[in-house]
């Protein structure tokens, strides 16, 4: 799996296991998922590019390098991406977002999307965001649907998954960067991460 990119920053690994705490509150939570997007934001931007603008300063106009905000846009998938979002828009402010609604089908555990709304994609960089990678359906066909609108780039943040659904991903879309903060040890035969963290979006918004 060349294209996945496992984080071994302590701090990360810190914040994942705080959220597997079942008896963490909801807004603790959302906290530090949001805080897990960030860093992970940081490993997946360490190559990019800056623009050169000028700007005033307290010694008169000088030139810096940018990132040009508007040139990423987030695209969570709804409800559990949510988090990772608000993290995310408080250091790139200017950046845009979409969004994706699915939900698993808990019979053939196929994702279904019912909802989708993203800005014009062309020639910018679309950033998934997608806490669990389970059995890989759902960022696949996230992926798949995304590609349609002709990004420039494709790169997803998630917080934990298992080899399995990574690989499926991988395998499929060879042409984007995974970004994830924990790869945990397997799924069980509900198609559930272990040890995982539960269900992200019921445990971010207090819906168990």
């Amino acid at each position: 799996m060349q294209n996945v990119y496992e984080s071994t920053h302590p701090l990360i690994k810190d914040l994942v296991n705080k959220i597997r705490d079942i008896n963490l509150d909801s807004n603790l939570f959302r906290k530090y998922v949001g805080a897990i997007a960030k860093i992970l934001l940081f490993e997946a931007l360490k190559s990019e590019k800056l623009e050169t603008r000028e700007i005033e300063t307290w010694i008169g106009k000088k030139e810096f390098g940018f990132l040009p905000e508007e040139n990423y846009v987030f695209i969570p998938i709804l409800r559990a991406g949510l988090p990772m979002l608000d993290g995310i828009i408080e250091i790139m402010p200017l950046s845009k977002a979409g969004f994706l609604a699915m939900k698993r089908d808990e019979t053939t555990f196929k994702s279904i999307l019912y909802y989708k709304r993203v800005p014009n994609l062309e020639g910018k960089t679309a950033i998934i965001l997608d806490p669990m990678v389970a059995t890989g359906g759902s960022l696949h066909d996230a992926v798949a649907e995304i590609k349609k609108e002709k990004p420039k780039k494709i790169i997803t943040l998630n917080v934990v998954g298992v080899k399995e659904g990574l690989y499926y991903v991988s395998k499929s879309h060879p042409d984007i960067d995974i970004y994830i903060a924990q790869i945990d040890e397997k799924l069980n035969d509900k198609k559930y991460i272990i040890p995982g963290i539960g269900d992200a979006g019921d445990r971010a918004f207090n819906t168990v």
